[in-house]
């Protein structure tokens, strides 16, 4: 494996500029502008979050103008002063990230708090995310909203 220290150029250039662009992301998510986190995302997205027609923020989006609506709903079906983020590593490997940890949220309609285990694997293109697949305990999700 090739240290940092000894990428070419142009592959330690692509890496920076991945990882310019997930801080940038995580950043202006923690702030809370949602507008300007849309502004972070490509037109055109490759999105997956797992889940069902029951959670209404699941499923997979194909372009950057949704990005807001995925952080509105979602923002409406948890409590989001509750959230607790526990990232423990973010790996980038070229153009690709992948942020491994655990999110715990509130259930807004049954009260339930859940912990799941994430990856998160993004992808950048021309310093804009093209990638979000998001890999979650969708059991401890689902298990959380049930009535």
């Amino acid at each position: 494996m090739t240290s940092h220290s000894t990428l070419p150029g142009s592959a330690a250039r692509t890496r920076r500029r991945t990882a310019s662009s997930v801080a940038k992301f995580l950043g202006l998510l923690a702030g809370g502008d949602l507008d300007k986190v849309t502004a972070v995302f490509a037109d055109d997205i490759d999105w997956y979050v797992p889940g069902s027609a029951s959670l209404p923020w699941t499923g997979a989006r194909t372009k950057g103008s949704e990005v807001a609506d995925y952080f509105r709903t979602l923002g409406a079906n948890i409590v989001p002063e509750k959230n607790v983020d526990d990232i423990e590593a973010l790996l980038i490997d070229g153009d690709h990230a992948v942020m491994l940890g655990r999110f715990t949220r509130d259930a807004r309609g049954t009260g339930r708090t859940y912990i799941t285990p994430i990856a998160m694997h993004l992808q950048v293109a021309d310093d804009k995310i093209v990638k979000l697949h998001l890999h979650e305990d969708t059991l401890a999700v689902a298990e959380a909203y049930a009535e």
